[in-house]
């Protein structure tokens, strides 16, 4: 049987399929010319999507798997790094027809993991504390799920709702319930109550209230259902109800306090993004977001030349010659320097630390790989402090 579903395979990607048909040009004019030249390569973004300033560096486990076991060498930053537009992110080292066909697999995976990632870290700002799970699987091709779902977490969100995305980063999967159950069951307290009697232990009991109801009405049903049990309502109002839907969240709230169910938290989804979680964080408590998140604009990565037999050399609009990027440990300024120039130090009187590290020696991994769970850890850290722009 042929391939039942519109992907490629591990063998399609590894072998050089998935590339731009001019690679295989290059390569073969390369070839008659007997030529096959050591260069450096590099990737850098020179723009960020929207207003965004700046950036998740994310895909290097894939990106590094691709290019393991051929004659290259690979500097990177760390999975998870935040940079800026112009700073070189990685550096492939080794015989050009090495790796020219691998060069559309590879900014595949690196454009469109660092948009995820980005675009989770943006919301994870935006919501300060408050949880925020990754909804946005059902609008995307399934084969990328377990893709997007990982760079959702690494960039921030605190879980995520499809199984086999939950197996990838060794977590359990998040979720509540679905308008199907109640559209099935057609009683509301019913089927809080069977979600409740069927959903595993460690699943946090939050009720789903727009269905049939105004959401005031519905919240009261839940905690009337649930009792003590009862950990959140979720608002999942279509835009033809809204309205205002920061006073619908308002309303919920008070009637939910003034009748003594202060400790139920309100849980908002439905087409958010890190603006609305902005506007809603006077009165939420957690967000689910979906289609901002696995949709989120790539990050636009090249891959350029810049030196070839060891000697500086790119097209125009580049700037030849490998680089390093310096970045202060106390007050984060970066400098992008000439690979071999010693570290500076910052205007603070601190001195700065090579942000790009060795990852393959001649195709052979020569670091340890971090789990998603330290890669999140490191993207939080770098996080603290930083605040959103307001849209303009």
């Amino acid at each position: 049987m042929g391939k039942i579903f519109h992907v490629a395979s591990n063998e399609d990607i590894l072998g050089g399929k998935v590339t731009d048909v001019y690679f295989t040009n290059v390569i073969k004019a390369l070839r008659h010319l007997d030529l096959n030249p050591y260069v450096a390569a590099e990737v850098r973004a020179g723009s960020l999507p929207e207003d965004w300033e700046w950036a998740v560096f994310a895909g290097l486990e894939e990106s590094l798997r691709l290019l393991e076991g051929r004659p290259v060498d690979v500097y990177a930053m760390p999975e998870g790094t935040l940079f800026r537009t112009e700073e070189t992110v990685l550096i492939v080292e080794g015989r050009y027809q090495d790796f020219a066909i691998l060069e559309t697999a590879l900014l595949g995976f690196l454009c469109q993991a660092s948009g995820v990632a980005t675009k989770a870290a943006r919301c994870r700002v935006a919501a300060g504390e408050r949880m925020v799970i990754s909804f946005g699987a059902r609008r995307m091709h399934p084969a990328i799920t377990p893709m997007i779902e990982r760079n959702a977490f690494i960039g921030g969100c605190d879980g995520v709702a499809v199984v086999a995305s939950a197996e990838l980063i060794g977590e359990k999967p998040l979720g509540t319930m679905s308008h199907s159950l109640l559209l099935c069951v057609g009683d509301e307290a019913r089927a809080f109550q069977a979600f409740d009697a069927t959903a595993d232990a460690y699943i946090r009991r939050v009720a789903l209230v727009d269905t049939f109801q105004d959401e005031k009405f519905g919240a009261l049903t839940a905690a009337e259902a649930l009792g003590d049990r009862l950990f959140a309502v979720r608002l999942d109002t279509p835009s033809s109800r809204r309205g205002d839907f920061l006073k619908i969240i308002r309303e919920v709230r008070w009637e939910l306090d003034l009748r003594g169910f202060r400790e139920v938290k309100i849980f908002l989804s439905g087409g958010l993004d890190e603006h609305d979680i902005l506007r809603y964080n006077a009165y939420a408590d957690a967000y689910g977001v979906g289609t901002s998140i696995s949709n989120a604009p790539v990050v636009d990565y090249s891959l350029d030349i810049v030196e070839v037999e060891g000697k500086p050399r790119a097209k125009r609009g580049k700037m030849s010659g490998k680089k390093q990027v310096f970045r202060c440990p106390s007050c984060e300024e970066s400098l992008l320097r000439p690979w071999d120039e010693a570290p500076p130090s910052c205007g603070c009187g601190e001195k700065m630390e090579p942000l790009l590290r060795r990852y393959l020696e001649k195709g052979k991994l020569v670091q340890e790989l971090p789990t998603p769970q330290r890669i999140r850890n490191y993207v939080l850290q770098q996080l603290s402090g930083r605040e959103l722009k307001a849209p303009s």
